[in-house]
């Protein structure tokens, strides 16, 4: 049994799209041209982002925000994840999920790796955009405060 958390990345053009967004991957399997597997270390953050459509249109537009766990840790299941991991954002619908790609490029924008932000800005995120409010911007400063913040209490 593997120590990582394993996200099965799909792509079938104009039908599904299961891409990550930003995260480090600890290991990668190619399955076929359409399919692969990236592994994700306990700890480490990465933003998964799902997309499907039908003869009709877009069904489904979701962007979930997760912490890999450790094995034996509580978690939540997500589609395409083994075992799953610690929800951090889970935002539905195009509009939604389009904002955080905003966010995540304005983090990159500040010279920032966005799975390194704070994980408690994920969770305002999450909070401020399920209620269709604007949520805060990172800063280098809230950055600055996160990691000093990980050195004293890890």
């Amino acid at each position: 049994m593997s120590d990582l958390t394993h996200v099965e990345l799909l792509w079938l053009e104009k039908r599904i799209e299961n891409w990550i967004r930003f995260g480090h991957a600890a290991e990668e399997q190619m399955l076929d041209r359409r399919r692969r597997i990236l592994s994700f270390a306990p700890g480490s953050s990465f933003a998964f982002v799902r997309w499907a459509s039908n003869d009709f249109g877009t069904v489904i537009s979701r962007i979930d925000i997760l912490r890999a766990v450790a094995p034996g840790q509580r978690c939540a299941t997500v589609p395409y994840v083994r075992p799953g991991g610690e929800h951090m954002l889970r935002l539905s619908g195009w509009p939604k999920v389009e904002r955080v790609l905003q966010i995540v490029d304005a983090i990159e924008a500040l010279g920032i790796d966005p799975a390194d932000a704070a994980p408690d800005y994920w969770h305002h995120v999450h909070n401020r955009l399920s209620v269709n409010e604007v949520p805060r911007s990172y800063t280098r400063s809230r950055h600055q405060a996160w990691l000093h913040q990980r050195r004293i209490a890890p």
